[in-house]
């Protein structure tokens, strides 16, 4: 319980840390459903941002599901408290100076603007990788979706599960017919453009 604890502030603060690595931090949130690339793309654009110097880590949906989240299954409140502790952690980062590239399906616009709320509005870019149901399946790089159509998986985004696209996102990318470079490109311009 957090009643009996006191928030500590120290002497160094997020301001002296965005100075000393001269950069804004803030987070780079990827939502879009499984197999939209996603990942893919928040890697190349975190390849982009570390090569040209900036200081970068990113958070992933399978990778945080096997530490931090181990225990949480795939109900809609499993999924909302996996959602609610990445916000927190990708806030510490934030706070830490850095920026913090989080490729997570977020399922539903209540989830996002949860997630929105904890992070800050100000430090939330949310990219839509818009890409078709069909491509994705067409795709199904880990075989998940073939498992959901046979009802092995319950609760699949996308096919027993809804997923709500964001209605305003500050970047929309469109990955059909486009590569992974190029779309990559979109969002790293828009950073570069936007977040000085």
């Amino acid at each position: 319980m957090s009643e009996n604890t006191v928030f500590h502030h120290y002497n160094i603060t997020r301001a002296d840390r965005e100075k000393q690595m001269n950069q804004k931090s803030f987070v780079l949130w990827f939502t879009g459903l499984s197999g939209s690339g996603k990942s893919t793309i928040a890697n190349a654009v975190e390849q982009q941002l570390f090569n040209n110097g900036y200081k970068t880590y990113t958070l992933d949906g399978d990778n945080i599901r096997q530490g931090i989240n181990k225990g949480l299954t795939f109900t809609a409140e499993d999924r909302a408290e996996n959602l609610r502790r990445i916000a927190e952690v990708a806030k510490l980062f934030v706070d830490s100076g850095q920026i913090c590239i989080a490729a997570f399906v977020s399922p539903t616009i209540k989830d996002r603007e949860i997630v929105k709320h904890i992070i800050g509005e100000k430090d939330f870019v949310e990219v839509f990788v818009d890409t078709p149901l069909e491509i994705c399946e067409q795709r199904d790089v880990k075989g998940l979706y073939a498992k959901a159509r046979k009802g092995e998986i319950k609760n699949f985004t996308g096919i027993s599960a809804p997923y709500e696209a964001p209605i305003d996102p500050e970047v929309r990318v469109k990955t059909q017919n486009k590569t992974i470079e190029a779309s990559a490109k979109e969002v790293y311009d828009y950073i570069t453009n936007n977040l000085k």
